[in-house]
């Protein structure tokens, strides 16, 4: 599936779902721009799609406490390029493990910043420049826990249940579909979070990131033009 020419910026790059998206679109022929909290983890990344032939570039952003710079990567993206083909929102923190009475307010928050308030800021402020692309497309990364509850991960759920929401309705607020907004679910991923959510599962029985990539370049693709406020689950 060829992405050639298309400028995509994915958060989360430094690691897991985020670096394995990023390859993928690398590897289809997009420039793409690495964000995330870690600048050393994002020139890993980058290290290696440019071994793989790709392009890259990092943006060093820490979306729990550095949301105020949101503007200025607009900006920059501006400067640069003009324009802005894709926006993959996948980066995401879990929070304690620990019943909903007993949250600590300062936790709560932090996962609501970076999991809902963050992509909510990211895609406001680069609505315009994905106006300005033929083929603007934002995907939102959710999961079965924010359909069904689960015990103990209530701010984890519930922040991927607003923003699930939060797609939905900025889809339907969009004018004749000039920017399609999607999410996808990709699945149990043997990544850093799920082993902080489930710490005594045995990591290799669960599949890599590497698998749920296809329904990625599907919505960056012109193949998905006409798909609007739809869940997209990744099937093992």
């Amino acid at each position: 599936m060829s992405l050639d020419n298309r400028i995509i910026l994915v958060t989360g790059a430094g690691s897991g779902l985020g670096r394995a998206v990023s390859r993928a679109y690398a590897h289809a022929g997009a420039y793409v721009f690495l964000l995330g909290s870690r600048q050393e983890s994002l020139e890993e990344t980058d290290d290696i799609i440019r071994q793989e032939g790709g392009q890259a570039g990092i943006i060093p952003l820490n979306l729990e406490t550095e949301l105020q710079r949101v503007p200025e990567v607009a900006k920059a993206l501006f400067e640069r390029f003009g324009r802005l083909d894709v926006l993959v929102n996948a980066a995401a923190i879990a929070g304690p493990r620990t019943l909903l009475e007993t949250h600590c307010p300062a936790d709560w928050e932090a996962v609501f910043r970076v999991n809902l308030s963050a992509p909510f800021f990211l895609t406001r402020e680069l609505l315009p420049l994905l106006k300005r692309s033929q083929a603007g497309s934002v995907i939102q990364v959710v999961c079965q826990e924010g359909v069904t509850a689960t015990p103990f991960r209530g701010a984890y759920g519930t922040s991927k249940a607003a923003l699930l929401h939060m797609t939905r309705t900025w889809a339907a607020e969009i004018a004749h579909g000039e920017v399609r907004m999607n999410a996808v679910d990709p699945g149990p991923m043997a990544t850093r979070l799920r082993a902080k959510v489930f710490p005594g599962e045995d990591i290799s029985t669960v599949p890599h990131p590497d698998r749920a990539t296809d329904l990625f370049l599907y919505l960056a693709s012109d193949e998905s033009k006409g798909r609007q406020g739809e869940l997209l689950c990744v099937v093992r």
